[in-house]
């Protein structure tokens, strides 16, 4: 069995419960908010590693980041490769409404301070067996895509949030693409989820792709066949959208770690998803393996050729 090694962010979510999301010129009023570690890379790590994965974290923290260090030490993963930059550790303010809907916004911080040696130095620790996780809150993305590239090694990038930067990146060089329904749009500039991923497939024939749309299931695309699938969601009661994403992704990458199928793989993956929405927070709202199991034995989600 191979390694997940998670080149990612790590933040400091401050999360506010809202009546409804705020809009533009619109102030709402929050009954209540908490303090809770997060990060994209963060959470993901930790998802895999909650999945049975072996993990090394890579990041860089601003010197307010012990309480990060501390929940990967909780999830067994050393903090070896998170260096401290010359920024406060990256942040993100967020809105939680009565239905669990979220909205975020992120300041990169200290995540944007990734040295070439550090994304080189993890680059070179990969074996053959393992997967390399990129997102897109930090920078190094496309350097580190080439480098692994050049060593022959697996690459899975989640591409989020979207902007500018994912168009400079090699991402034919990548083995696995992970989109939600508006990064694909954005990536592809198309004016729908369907029409995005077609795009994205005629445009990456060779590299398997997984479009999430929340509780409307995932589709994917595995190269190796051509085989294109969609599945449903689980039937479960939402609180708080936040992780929901990124408990998916780790869950996702731990199972191809450990040399699953990317279609298994997915099942496991939407139960991890779907569960991490009935508890509030990014990285308290992650499920335990076992909890994953029990509901994906539970209930059968259909699949169909799309």
């Amino acid at each position: 069995m191979g390694k997940l090694i998670n080149i990612g962010s790590l933040c400091i979510d401050r999360v506010y419960k809202v009546p409804k999301i705020a809009a533009q010129g619109e102030t709402v009023t929050s009954p209540s908010w908490a303090t809770f570690s997060g990060g994209k890379g963060l959470n993901q790590s930790i998802a895999a590693a909650k999945a049975g994965a072996s993990v090394e974290h890579v990041g860089c923290i601003g010197s307010d980041g012990d309480s990060l260090i501390a929940e990967l030490g909780k999830a067994g993963i050393s903090s070896g490769f998170v260096k401290i930059g010359s920024a406060a550790s990256g942040h993100a303010v967020i809105q939680v409404d009565e239905e669990g809907r979220n909205s975020i916004v992120i300041s990169a911080g200290a995540n944007r301070e990734l040295d070439n040696e550090l994304i080189q130095d993890a680059v070179l620790r990969l074996e053959s067996n393992d997967w390399l996780l990129l997102q897109n809150e930090t920078n190094g993305i496309a350097e580190a895509i080439e480098l692994a590239a050049q060593e022959g090694k697996q690459v899975a990038i989640n591409i989020a949030p979207a902007d500018e930067r994912m168009f400079d990146y090699p991402l034919t060089k990548v083995a696995l693409l992970i989109v939600n329904e508006l990064e694909a749009m954005a990536l592809s500039s198309q004016p729908s989820p369907k029409l995005a991923f077609d795009w994205l497939i005629n445009a990456y024939t060779e590299i398997d792709i997984v479009l999430t749309l929340g509780e409307e299931g995932v589709w994917f695309y595995r190269a190796k066949d051509s085989v294109r699938k969609g599945m449903g969601s689980f039937n479960i009661v939402a609180a708080d959208e936040t992780a929901a994403g990124d408990s998916f992704i780790g869950y996702l990458m731990a199972m191809l770690v450990a040399g699953k199928d990317l279609h298994e793989s997915i099942t496991l993956a939407s139960a991890a998803g779907a569960l991490a929405t009935t508890k509030p927070g990014a990285v308290d709202s992650i499920p335990s393996l076992d909890a994953v199991k029990t509901l994906a034995g539970e209930q059968d989600l259909e699949t169909l050729d799309i």
